[in-house]
């Protein structure tokens, strides 16, 4: 039996959502994304839905929205709102992936299809996970397959224009579930994966006995040690459980499912700030963050941090590391806050800067989870005004 799935790193993701034009104008517009394919005409007539894939460097996002009420679409935003249905995974062989698997007793959706086209091969399967209704795909594209996958057509000849923004490749990918232990398991058990990094902690603000604020979460980070792919699992920490930010996304999203998917860049500032000049919002990071960073990073031995302090307080950037190794990240707006439709789902985008450091901001771990709170009142307060 092989000792690994055979993943090679992630192929793209699936995204369902009841607006396509919408999401067209976020990808291509806002994000600076190239459309790259679309369903063809039988493809559409077939499955009942529209689908277009966008590209960024690496980085493939399929947005399919239904067109008849028997779609696989349409049944998935019965249940929930927008959000990622699917997630893709590029392997080197194919049978080799699906034998590790079966070895591990995963649950199959379906057998091993294969496309065979002028230049190469496109072979496929689907595995369930506990992640509600988010499922896996395996990938392997033999060749020069000349397609996103069989059945689309190419846009903007299938390749995408430099992005403005510098998005490249994923980073990671974040779910958020009631429970984690399901989760992180089956990772280990039935991908192979091994564990990476964990934080546990509270933002809990107490008066005597009496809580003003906060609640608390714990997160583990399950690793692929061949391709280094990265899954994030986060759940509510007691006693606060049901006003945790990990809880509302699940009572959000009508279930578990996968909360940000972070994006890699060379230069984090300057695509801070032409996102935000193509209408991109962000999370705020309260001003006390950056009045003691100074003190933090000098306990943590980080002396070499090139980019502004003004410039990083100006535009909400966090910084975590050790020893002269850092990150620089921040996280958009939840797509329900950005867009004032509770339909739109609780999906939201982080970007990353990596000079060294491999981590997932332990100290940043508390601001971050304060500001989404902060975020979710206030977006709580202008649905209500909506509604």
């Amino acid at each position: 039996m092989a000792d690994s799935s055979g993943i090679l790193g992630y192929d793209s993701f699936h995204f369902v959502v009841a607006d396509l034009e919408r999401s067209r104008r976020f990808y291509a517009d806002a994000l600076g994304f190239t459309e790259v394919a679309r369903a063809s005409a039988s493809k559409i007539e077939k499955g009942g839905e529209v689908a277009s894939v966008f590209g960024a460097g690496q980085i493939r996002v399929l947005v399919s929205s239904p067109k008849r009420n028997d779609s696989r679409a349409a049944r998935f935003l019965r249940i929930h709102p927008d959000g990622i249905s699917s997630l893709a995974f590029r392997v080197r062989d194919i049978r080799t992936t699906w034998d590790f698997l079966e070895a591990r007793e995963a649950t199959f959706l379906s057998d091993i299809a294969v496309d065979e086209a002028e230049g190469g091969t496109f072979k496929t399967f689907s595995i369930a996970t506990p992640l509600d209704d988010t499922t896996f795909r395996f990938i392997e594209r033999e060749g020069k397959y000349p397609r996103f996958a069989p059945d689309f057509e190419d846009v903007n000849g299938g390749n995408p224009r430099e992005n403005p923004h510098g998005f490249a490749t994923i980073d990671h990918v974040t779910s958020n579930a009631y429970t984690m232990l399901p989760v992180v398991n089956w990772y280990r058990d039935v991908l192979g994966f091994t564990h990476y990094w964990d934080v546990e902690f509270h933002t809990a603000e107490m008066s005597g006995s009496r809580r003003l604020t906060g609640s608390g979460l714990r997160s583990i980070v399950m690793s692929d040690p061949a391709s280094g792919v990265k899954f994030a699992t986060n759940e509510p920490m007691r006693p606060f459980f049901r006003d945790s930010q990990i809880n509302r996304f699940c009572e959000d999203h009508h279930g578990a499912g996968v909360q940000h998917v972070a994006f890699l860049v060379k230069e984090i500032i300057p695509a801070v700030e032409t996102l935000r000049a193509h209408g991109i919002q962000f999370l705020s990071a309260p001003g006390a963050y950056y009045d003691r960073l100074p003190k933090r990073l000098e306990d943590v031995k980080i002396t070499n941090v090139k980019e502004p302090m003004e410039a990083l307080r100006r535009n909400h950037i966090l910084v975590d590391g050790a020893d002269d190794k850092y990150m620089l990240q921040i996280f958009m707006l939840d797509a329900m806050a950005m867009y004032a439709d509770e339909k739109a789902g609780p999906f939201f985008y982080e970007i990353i800067q990596r000079e060294g450091d491999r981590g997932f901001g332990y100290g940043n771990f508390r601001a971050l989870f304060e500001s989404i709170e902060s975020a979710q009142r206030a977006d709580s307060s202008a649905l209500e005004v909506v509604g």
